[in-house]
Formats: C-alpha cells, sequence, structure tokens
C-alpha cells in the first residue's frame, strides 16, 4: 500500500508557505486540520455565484443554494453511513452538536436521582454540558476512570452502569491522548441496560472510516474544521427513535410547522433542530470535504498516519528528557509530551521560531492533566500530509529547546 503524500501535499496551499522565515510544519491537527484547494473553491462559489438564504426562497439562487446545502447532507449520510439522512443535523461543531443532545435529550428524559456516565478522559465539551444536565435535572454525574497508560478501564464502566442510568457520553478518540476508545462494544454493554450512548467523534472521523449503524451509535457528533472542511460546520447525528421525542435545543425561524399566539408546532427532522439561518458556506464546504476525502486512497491514509505515530513515538522516547503521556495500545496520530523542567508554553513558542505549529495547554481536558499530574502538555497531532520529515524537524527542534533551557 503505497502513498503519495507529496501529491496530497499540493492540494493544500498553506503547507506551502513560511512562517518565522521556516517552512511551516503543521502539526496541530488535532485542533483544527488544513483545508484543500477543492474546499476554497467550493467554498468561494457559493459566496461568489450562489450566495442566498436557503429554503424559503422560491427564486434561483435560493434554490441553487438549497440544492447545495440538502447534497453536502447527503454527502454526510453516505459519509458516516446513516440510516436516515434526515437525521444528520447540522450544527457549528462538536460543541454545539453535544450541547443540542445534552440539553434536548435531559429535558426529555433525566430526572433527579437518574445517572449520566462520561470518561475521565473526555473533552470539556463533553463534560460541561452534561454537568449543567445534571445540575438542571437533579442527576449525578458519573466518571469511567482510566488507568496510567490513559485507557478507559472497561471493567469499572461496565460496574457503573445500572437502572439508574440515563445516557453514557464518551469520546471515540481522546483529543489530548490519541486513545482511541472501544467504542462499538461499549455501546453494546449500555444497550444491554437499555442505555443509549452519544459518541463525541471529533477526533475519529478524520482519521478512519466511520459507520453509525455498525457501531449502533444513538448519538454521534463531529466537527468540519477537523475534517478538512471550514469553521462553523458539524453534524449531529441521532437516531430518530431518540429525535422524535426530544424537544428544540433552539427556536425561531425555519424549523416550525405552525405559530400562533397561543401554540407553535415544529417542523419534522432535521429542520426542528436547525432554528434560524444555518452557516450555508460552511455546509457546503463540509460537502466539499468529504468529496475530498472520498477522491483519496482513506485506507492508506489512515496507514501512513500510524507510520507516522510509531516512527513518532519511537523518535521522542530516544530524548531521555521527553516523557510522552499516553501511551494506550490503541491510538490515533496524537503525542502528548512534557520536557523536565520546561513548561509546554515555552516548549511551543521556541518551536514556533522554527515554523513549527503544535498545540500547548491543558486541551480543554484539565481533568486528564489532574490525572496524570502535570499542568499542561505540548501535543503534536499528526493527519495524512505530514512526513516523516516533519517529525525530523520536531525533534531536532525539541533538542534545540532542551539545549536553550540547559
Amino acid at each position: 500500500m503505497t502513498w503519495n503524500v507529496e501529491e496530497i501535499r499540493r492540494d493544500f496551499p498553506v503547507l506551502h508557505r513560511e512562517v518565522n522565515g521556516k517552512p511551516l510544519v503543521y502539526l496541530d491537527n488535532g485542533a483544527s486540520s488544513q483545508v484543500p484547494q477543492l474546499v476554497i473553491d467550493r467554498t468561494s462559489k457559493y459566496l461568489a455565484e450562489e450566495h442566498s438564504n436557503i429554503h424559503r426562497g422560491v427564486h434561483y439562487l435560493s434554490q441553487n443554494a438549497t440544492t447545495a446545502y440538502e447534497a453536502a447532507r447527503e454527502k454526510v449520510k453516505r459519509f458516516i453511513n446513516a440510516p436516515d439522512v434526515n437525521c444528520c443535523i447540522f450544527v457549528r461543531g462538536t460543541t454545539e452538536g453535544i450541547n443540542l443532545v445534552a440539553h434536548s435529550y435531559s429535558k426529555a428524559f433525566i430526572n433527579e436521582g437518574d445517572e449520566i456516565i462520561v470518561s475521565q478522559m473526555e473533552h470539556h465539551s463533553n463534560i460541561i454540558p452534561w454537568q449543567v444536565a445534571a445540575e438542571e435535572r437533579g442527576a449525578k454525574l458519573v466518571v469511567i476512570p482510566m488507568n496510567d497508560r490513559g485507557e478507559l478501564i472497561i471493567d469499572e464502566y461496565e460496574n457503573l452502569l445500572n437502572e439508574r442510568t440515563r445516557i453514557v457520553a464518551v469520546s471515540h478518540v481522546s483529543n489530548s491522548l490519541g486513545t482511541v476508545n472501544p467504542i462499538k462494544e461499549m455501546i453494546a454493554t449500555a444497550h444491554k441496560f437499555g442505555v443509549p450512548v452519544c459518541v463525541d467523534a471529533a477526533q475519529s472521523v478524520p482519521h478512519f472510516a466511520v459507520d453509525v449503524q455498525d457501531l449502533d451509535a444513538d448519538f454521534f457528533v463531529f466537527s468540519g474544521h477537523k475534517m478538512f472542511g471550514p469553521t462553523g460546520s458539524g453534524v449531529m447525528y441521532g437516531k430518530r427513535e431518540w429525535l422524535d421525542k426530544m424537544p428544540p435545543y433552539q427556536t425561531g425561524g425555519s424549523q416550525i410547522r405552525t405559530v400562533s399566539f397561543e401554540k407553535t408546532t415544529y417542523a419534522p427532522l432535521p429542520a426542528k433542530f436547525e432554528a434560524g439561518t444555518p452557516a450555508i458556506a460552511s455546509g457546503i464546504g463540509l460537502g466539499a470535504a468529504i468529496d475530498y476525502i472520498n477522491s483519496i486512497d482513506f485506507v492508506a491514509a489512515a496507514a501512513h498516519e500510524h507510520d507516522l505515530l510509531e516512527y513518532a513515538t519511537q523518535r521522542l522516547s530516544d530524548i531521555p528528557e521527553v516523557k510522552i503521556i499516553g501511551t494506550a495500545a490503541e491510538k490515533a496520530s496524537v503525542i502528548s509530551f512534557t520536557i523536565e523542567g520546561i513548561h509546554p508554553h515555552d516548549i511551543g513558542t521556541i518551536l514556533d521560531q522554527q515554523g513549527i505549529a503544535i498545540r500547548a495547554g491543558h486541551h480543554c481536558a484539565q481533568p486528564v492533566m489532574d490525572f496524570f499530574e502535570v499542568p499542561a502538555t505540548a501535543r503534536a497531532s499528526f493527519a495524512f500530509y505530514n512526513t516523516r520529515e516533519d517529525v525530523d524537524k520536531l525533534v531536532d527542534s525539541i533538542q534545540k529547546v532542551i539545549e536553550v533551557f540547559a
């Protein structure tokens, strides 16, 4: 299986620029991936030639824009193998999608004394909405623990499920550790108790193929800007059996059937959860990003990323001062690390001077940092357009960081 990374890199204009006088080495894909020319062109075409509000207009531009926007929804359906296009709800990103589920599901199904299960490795966006829901409904937040490698302790998870459990919210891939959780098995276990599962898929969808029907996911949420699309785009997929019973998250234009001063009735899915004018250009751009992913060998891309992960892990492990945080057996292409005596922000600043973009901080995962007893980590996250040369430059620059602080 071959992967022509140089050919792929030509599709991404930003990869050919310089930063601080050095060729850009972009290793912050966990925060936001870069955008191929195909997506830039499609988004620009909408803004230049098709810009209009959608769904309500009878004129030519509105009809064109509506067709393009709904075509993007159909692409999403096929991309995640959803059974029903109308169950693919457009949101601004994973955060909004999880907030939608937490708000609407809790109103319909969570009461005082109930329990909500999250994991110790969650992003803040998959903790706080459930925390708020628990406080508002008088429920309790229960946490799946993890081990020193950054893996969830599945036996403990199974022991937490009981007749009071109303939902499980868990990440497919940890943004701070790269751990790939056994989501399919976790969903099957929850379903034995009749408990639905909300999957934060922000970090999985960009790296390997997903199938919501095979996973049997009840809710599945992801962002466009982490999968080579524009910011302000994302999807919340949910099973119709839940979505039909959940109240709207927001109300206003587009999502109503009838309005009077006495009563309002809501439109069917997906409009019920899509109040107001959406981010039309971003939605169309997300569809274009899916077109791009479908145009490449995604299996070969995943294999290339795995090679980069293994290579980077080996090279960083050879530096005595570097400690890798998160050593799960199953990982996506994320490496978080610390250097003894050097704050991650200083690491990130010096690497930036070398044109290398990484992420430094708690990665919106403070409970993870608390578990590993570190204030923050430096994080390098790879995409299929990165190279072994990028890894070598990262390692050389880390050596310079150590020399500076020595």
